[in-house]
């Protein structure tokens, strides 16, 4: 009797490359359990394999942190879909994968509330000086003197630069604690409530506390730099849960080393997983790993999400939720 072959397996349109290990373990076994999965981190020559190789994928899973280089993009000759897990999509090589017609797929949404719920920690950990505060007390500096009086939050200025679905988040909570909110875009948000700065360095001289949830990428390189850092001023704060590619990391560390912004709370980083050893040094900067979408409710709802793009994709031609460069290259090809 011949061996049985699975529904599932004999479903399979697409041999699936999975470029790393996934932020949550479970994904790694939901996609081997249901597709035919190579792992190109564990092969032993990953060039040699997509040489071999890269001719029989047509899929790639892969995350936001990894990315997608062009040399993967450009070793996989019938690539038509990734399935990123994530929102940033700075790190995916857009020239390749838009020369190539390849749908893309990420998760947006599902993490808005988790990271905005980061950003307003970060900035009343920055505002109060949460995180120093353990510290003074832990090396028992509190038997030997008072901690230095804090800023409040409530009542300030929150500017908020990139109005998006996390930026909106970040809005709503402003609202518990009586902030005036004001945004900068690259144009206005239709039906938006709250005040529109026509640059970041107005909306910077505007706030108290500046709010970065712009999206990565060449149009947004360190538009956050020592001009904007001046105008945010001394008694202004920084808090980042974007990309650290939005913000001139060494202006930042220089700002708060000469006091000329009052303090930053900060997720991401230019070079991850490796802040400026400046800002390691500074007391008032709050440090996180790029953890603002680490909650086992958010990492699931990423998952499925991946998991639904690259169904949806292989079933349809089209993700569920595909990243908007790649929707309007798609209907620019079926225009022409």
């Amino acid at each position: 009797m011949p061996a049985r072959t699975s529904h599932a397996m004999t479903q399979r349109p697409f041999r699936i490359l999975q470029y790393g290990k996934m932020p949550l373990p479970a994904l790694d076994h939901e996609l081997a359990a249901q597709y035919d999965v190579t792992l190109l981190s564990e092969q032993s020559d990953p060039t040699r394999f997509l040489t071999e190789q890269g001719a029989t994928f047509g899929c790639v899973v892969t995350s936001a942190a990894m990315g997608l280089p062009g040399h993967v993009v450009n070793a996989l000759p019938n690539l038509k879909f990734v399935s990123s897990f994530g929102v940033g999509f700075d790190a995916l090589d857009k020239a390749s994968l838009l020369r190539r017609g390849v749908r893309v797929g990420y998760t947006p949404g599902v993490l808005d509330d988790c990271v905005a719920d980061m950003a307003f920690a970060l900035l009343l950990d920055a505002a109060r000086g949460l995180s120093a505060a353990d510290r003074f007390v832990r090396r028992g500096d509190w038997s030997r003197q008072r901690f230095g009086i804090q800023t409040r939050a409530s009542g300030k200025r929150l500017g908020i630069f990139g109005m998006g679905r996390i930026g909106s988040a970040v809005a709503r909570r402003a609202a518990g604690f009586d902030m005036q909110v004001a945004y900068h875009n690259r144009r206005p948000v239709d039906g938006s409530p709250h005040l529109y700065q026509p640059s970041l360095l107005e909306l910077a001289r505007w706030a108290d506390f500046l709010v970065i949830t712009a999206a990565g990428g060449d149009a947004t390189h360190h538009l956050v730099n020592a001009e904007v850092l001046e105008a945010l001023g001394p008694q202004g704060f920084l808090v980042n849960v974007a990309r650290g590619s939005v913000v001139h990391e060494a202006a930042l560390a220089c700002a708060l080393q000469e006091g000329r912004i009052a303090g930053a709370g900060l997720d991401v980083f230019e070079d991850e997983p490796r802040p400026l050893p400046a800002l390691l040094a500074q007391d008032n900067v709050v440090l996180s790993p790029h953890i603002a979408s680490g909650t086992h409710e958010t990492r699931r709802a990423m998952a499925d999400l991946v998991l639904q793009n690259l169904a949806q994709c292989i079933a349809t031609g089209q993700p569920l939720a595909e990243v908007p460069w790649s929707a309007e290259a798609a209907a620019a090809l079926q225009a022409a």
